[in-house]
């Protein structure tokens, strides 16, 4: 609706997970970074962690855009609230392996056999699970453990990422067995003031802005109101822009920044 008025090509500020909306700042740069280390070096399992709207999602697609062009082979469990069994299904499924099997025992000679035959054609495989603070059954956490027993005496034959929000970390601290094993581990935080304009910035910039469109007293109040997390710049600075073309205005002032975050538009 904005496009137009604003010059642009596209919506700077939507919230989906789109690598190429992705601002590398140095806390999601370390994040990718680990995530990446404990895969190439088969750490085993490596777990990010991050309040809501901070960019996990965004990296874990990164993650798998950048492997995806190399010798790996993936599986993203994006829904893991399933009984124990038809998590073990869904595994499988995402590594395209079709499969009859009757009992537990079969599906996991399946894997096995799929994993060590990954190791001979030089694959490194790696699953990764979002959202798994909504993991509810302490089955399922057992089979992800277990996960970890595909191993060689010298290096493990699969590497588990684990995504989620705060309350994962408590969960796996209930579960000593499995929280052991995270060898790499990383929680995102909210971008600081300075991070947070080079974020809005960026954006803009990747839609094809030519110039800023916020005082900057507008940023001030956007990080005030966002606390620095991605998710909520992005609703503001979208409603912002929506509100500043409907009333003809050249930069987004403080008044419109509060209208937007309070939604008294």
């Amino acid at each position: 609706m904005y496009k137009e008025y604003w010059g642009l090509k596209e919506y700077p500020f939507e919230n989906l997970p789109n690598p190429g909306y992705l601002y590398k700042s140095p806390i999601h740069e370390e994040a990718l970074t680990r995530l990446i280390y404990a895969i190439e070096n088969r750490k085993g399992a490596a777990m990010l962690t991050g309040e809501i709207g901070c960019g996990k999602t965004t990296i874990s697609r990164l993650l798998v855009q950048r492997l995806v062009k190399r010798n790996y082979q993936l599986a993203l469990i994006e829904n893991p609230c399933l009984p124990a069994d038809d998590f073990f299904k869904e595994i499988l499924y995402q590594f395209g392996l079709k499969t009859t099997a009757q009992s537990k025992s079969e599906m996991i000679h399946q894997l096995n056999d799929f994993l060590y035959q990954n190791l001979k054609d030089g694959k490194n495989t790696v699953i990764i699970v979002d959202e798994a603070q909504l993991i509810n059954s302490s089955e399922t956490f057992e089979e992800l453990r277990l996960l970890l027993n595909f191993q060689m005496n010298d290096c493990f034959l699969l590497t588990l990422i684990l995504i989620g929000q705060p309350e994962l970390q408590e969960k796996m601290e209930n579960m000593p067995q499995l929280d052991q094993r995270i060898a790499i581990r990383y929680h995102l935080k909210p971008l600081d003031m300075q991070e947070m304009v080079k974020f809005i910035f960026f954006r803009l910039k990747k839609a094809g802005a030519r110039r800023n469109m916020f005082t900057n007293d507008a940023f001030r109040r956007i990080y005030e109101h966002s606390t620095g997390i991605p998710r909520k710049i992005n609703n503001i600075c979208d409603l912002s822009l929506l509100i500043g073309c409907g009333e003809s205005v050249k930069f987004i002032s403080t008044m419109i920044v509060d209208k937007s975050a309070n939604g008294s538009f």
